[in-house]
């Protein structure tokens, strides 16, 4: 009898032990796993201590560079696409880096064109795209790069280069091109000044004490061939047209900015200057060049013709780097603040952040040298928006913006 007891205590004793045991293992997995199952979603992106940093064992331009996983596509992103209007769109609530692309494609006799505008979220570095027609985001690389200034895409969407510091004191401008399907691109130089990208190439822009280069490689990065120099030390290059290039000085409200177009054999012509705040955007051709500069605080505005020179005032003000020429140079369209204050420094402050615009999109027509208003930001949305890097489809069916304000990512239908 008491040897049964015994059984039966030894028996309750463990049976007691294994339901402990079971009960933490439950308390255990949904401790570390609740919220985890039936949820399906990208690889981890690359983390921070993976970044590619140029001049750590990375091949030349060119060749694989940069550690990173495997494309994913998913439909996490950034927020969720919200319309606002029927051609109004806030396609990323979260901040993106400023610099974005749009590539449309003709529509046939049974569909609407598509515009598909891709861009790179701030906080993660990662590549996402918006599709116009159906409304849906979609992440197509999840290689993590924090910290990216600046991107610049190339013309058909395929890859962007992307600008940000790295170093222990972060004074190393790294500049590499991210395929947006996630792949493994590659460097260019460090601390480049300047970069511009379109269907001819690549330009890099080096600029020292003693002045500056300028340099233009196939779109893979390879080739690179200095195209001229200058003994100017602080200026912007870019592209304008076929074999022609447009160089300003940096602008300041306090310094005479003077622009110049510079042919294939290293000829300067100066276009526009000496003016205060002087800034230029060549049109896609450089049959044209928006220039605005500052006059006792107060924005102006022209187009000039560079094969005559002429100069053409302009109806609106605002500084040309919030503007975006279509395609045919039929056209500029810019955000034009509204009762801008003369109290500030343009272009200064607006670059430091000192001061925000409430803006209106005007469209400038080159032949008929008319300013139409396109969209009325705060009588759409009660929210003001400060257009930042604008761009527009070859079909110019989406006019696509950052508003400066908060970083959000914008689509308007024209």
């Amino acid at each position: 009898m008491r040897e049964l007891q015994l059984n039966m205590k030894r028996t309750l004793i463990i049976t007691a032990i294994v339901i402990v045991l079971a009960g933490l293992g439950v308390v255990a997995y949904f401790y570390f796993f609740q919220g985890t199952a039936g949820i399906t979603t990208a690889p981890s992106p690359t983390t921070s201590a993976n970044l590619p940093v140029a001049g750590q064992g990375t091949p030349p331009a060119g060749e694989t560079a940069a550690p990173g996983e495997a494309p994913t596509a998913t439909s996490e992103a950034p927020g969720v696409a919200t319309p606002v209007t029927a051609r109004l769109v806030k396609i990323s609530a979260g901040p993106v880096v400023p610099g974005e692309v749009v590539v449309s494609r003709a529509a046939n006799a049974s569909s609407s064109p598509e515009a598909t505008v891709s861009f790179v979220e701030r906080q993660s570095g990662n590549v996402f795209t918006y599709s116009t027609l159906t409304q849906t985001l979609v992440r197509t690389s999840n290689k993590t790069i924090p910290g990216i200034q600046s991107a610049q895409w190339s013309p058909n969407a395929s890859t962007t280069f992307v600008r940000y510091l790295s170093g222990d004191d972060f004074s190393t401008i790294n500049t590499y091109a991210l395929p947006a399907n996630g792949a493994t691109g590659f460097f260019l130089p460090q601390n480049l000044a300047g970069i511009d990208v379109s269907s001819a190439g690549i330009l890099t822009l080096a600029s020292g004490v003693n002045g500056s280069s300028v340099s233009v490689a196939r779109p893979d990065g390879t080739h690179s061939s200095e195209v001229f120099t200058t003994p100017l030390s602080s200026v912007h290059a870019s592209f304008a047209g076929k074999n022609q290039y447009l160089v300003y000085t940096k602008p300041s409200s306090t310094l005479d900015g003077d622009a110049f177009l510079v042919d294939s054999t290293g000829n300067f012509s100066r276009i526009a200057g000496p003016l205060p705040g002087l800034v230029a955007r060549a049109s896609p051709s450089g049959k044209w060049v928006l220039v605005s500069y500052v006059l006792n605080n107060i924005m102006r505005m022209e187009l000039i013709e560079t094969a005559t020179g002429n100069v053409l005032p302009l109806p609106v003000a605002t500084i040309a780097d919030k503007c975006v020429w279509a395609s045919n140079d039929a056209s500029v369209y810019c955000g034009v603040p509204m009762n801008p204050s003369a109290a500030f420094n343009y272009p200064d402050d607006w670059y430091q952040g000192a001061v925000h615009f409430s803006d209106r999109i005007w469209k400038v027509d080159t032949a008929g040298r008319y300013a139409q208003l396109v969209l009325d930001f705060t009588a759409e949305t009660k929210v003001s928006l400060d257009v930042e890097s604008p761009a527009i489809d070859a079909l110019r069916t989406a006019l696509v913006f950052v508003n400066k304000n908060d970083g959000s990512l914008w689509s308007y239908s024209l």
